[in-house]
């Protein structure tokens, strides 16, 4: 039962932490991609990130058997929304086809198997290195996301002075975020069962309390949203993103939509854009980002997790390559951007996720949510954060191993 209990802990904490933090950024960053026509499909393309974060999670847990969770890439979205459609002025039709492409490609290169070769090539300390390297990552991400660290002009990147932010909204987001990382480390030092996610819904609970009496004032515009769920008319809404993700799936296929344009004027479309250097060097680009991005994941959650060999190598790899690979060109058709292994599989690993049991139920809840969106949607960055910084230290602890 305790075992049970500690898997129910670890598949919810995965959800709660990756899965609506991703699809709204992925939303986010696209949004800004689609042209005037179909500027209102935030609801189908937030169902095509869940649906193929889920299909990617349940091969992994099927085929490959690993606690290995998939969502789109925010680092590759901020590449298809930012570079390929806005700055080189593809449409994001013709940019999806260059994903799922470069998904076929990823899936050749791992049955050949070249990905293989290349993943146990990298020696065992440069491993426990990329895994050190990924945990400050998520430490920097999760900061950001608590508004402990904000942007600065000068330095690029600075701590929040509270003497020059709006208490009401990125203020208290700070002080809750700290709040929330003494709690959870309280939890955990105290050795409870289900401490992250417990610190998950006490951070939580701390902020619902803040908004009632007034402390922590939502301002959408900002990027503060209300910290209550918010059902209303969640029916209707889930109806209207199902209508808009019928736009969004197979939008691939269709050449006519397949346009590059410069200013207003579109200069080129349909099959003539396929013969240009331009889309092998889109193929090209998404190929690297999405090779180094897996491999960097796969070894550091395998390091955490203890799944590597003794000679530094990964039983299953070419499975586990070919899953990641599948799941970007499905994610492609559904109308997303690249779908890889994600880091914070290293929240499940730490926590005792050890099977592909893991990855399936965690494509379970992807699933599941739908219906639970208005409650998933309402948890903030603030409590999120402290867990994230949790796992960010369990990963940092591999740099004991670096020789």
């Amino acid at each position: 039962m305790i075992e049970g209990s500690c898997r129910f802990s670890l598949f919810f904490q995965i959800t709660l932490v990756n899965l609506f933090r991703k699809p709204r950024l992925d939303v986010c960053l696209l949004r800004q991609a689609l042209s005037d026509v179909v500027q209102n499909l935030k609801g189908g393309i937030f169902i095509a990130t869940v649906i193929a974060a889920a299909v990617g999670s349940a091969l992994m847990g099927f085929v490959a058997k690993y606690p290995f969770a998939l969502a789109p890439g925010l680092g590759i979205n901020a590449f298809f929304a930012y570079t390929v459609v806005l700055s080189m002025g593809y449409s994001w039709q013709f940019a999806l086809l260059a994903v799922f492409v470069e998904g076929i490609l990823f899936l050749i290169l791992s049955v050949v198997p070249v990905r293989e070769k290349l993943f146990n090539s990298i020696p065992l300390s440069l491993k426990s290195g990329v895994a050190v390297g990924i945990g400050i990552f998520i430490a920097f991400i999760a900061l950001q996301g608590g508004k402990i660290i904000v942007a600065n002009n000068a330095t690029i990147v600075s701590l929040i002075n509270f003497h020059m932010v709006d208490m009401h909204t990125n203020g208290i987001w700070a002080i809750l975020t700290l709040l929330g990382i003494i709690v959870t480390s309280a939890f955990l030092i105290k050795g409870i069962r289900g401490a992250i996610l417990l610190g998950i819904f006490a951070t939580w609970l701390l902020g619902i309390v803040t908004e009632f009496v007034g402390v922590y004032v939502p301002n959408p515009e900002a990027g503060f949203h209300s910290v209550i769920p918010q059902f209303g008319d969640y029916l209707q809404s889930l109806d209207r993103s199902f209508r808009e993700f019928g736009v969004t799936c197979g939008a691939l296929f269709h050449p006519e939509s397949w346009t590059l344009t410069r200013g207003d004027a579109i200069v080129g479309q349909g099959f003539s854009l396929i013969k240009s250097l331009d889309f092998f060097v889109v193929i090209f680009a998404f190929f690297f980002v999405d090779l180094f991005d897996t491999l960097g994941t796969l070894i550091g959650v395998s390091l955490r997790g203890g799944f590597l060999k003794e000679d530094g190598k990964l039983p299953r790899i070419s499975q586990a390559l070919s899953c990641d690979a599948i799941a970007t060109s499905i994610g492609a058709i559904c109308g997303t951007s690249t779908t890889t292994t994600y880091v914070e599989s290293a929240a499940g690993v730490a926590y005792g996720g050890k099977t592909g049991l893991t990855a399936v139920s965690v494509a379970l809840f992807f699933l599941l949510s739908l219906l639970f969106a208005p409650v998933f949607m309402a948890i903030p960055g603030f409590a999120t954060a402290p867990a994230l910084i949790m796992v960010a230290y369990f990963m940092m602890t591999s740099i004991a191993k670096i020789d």
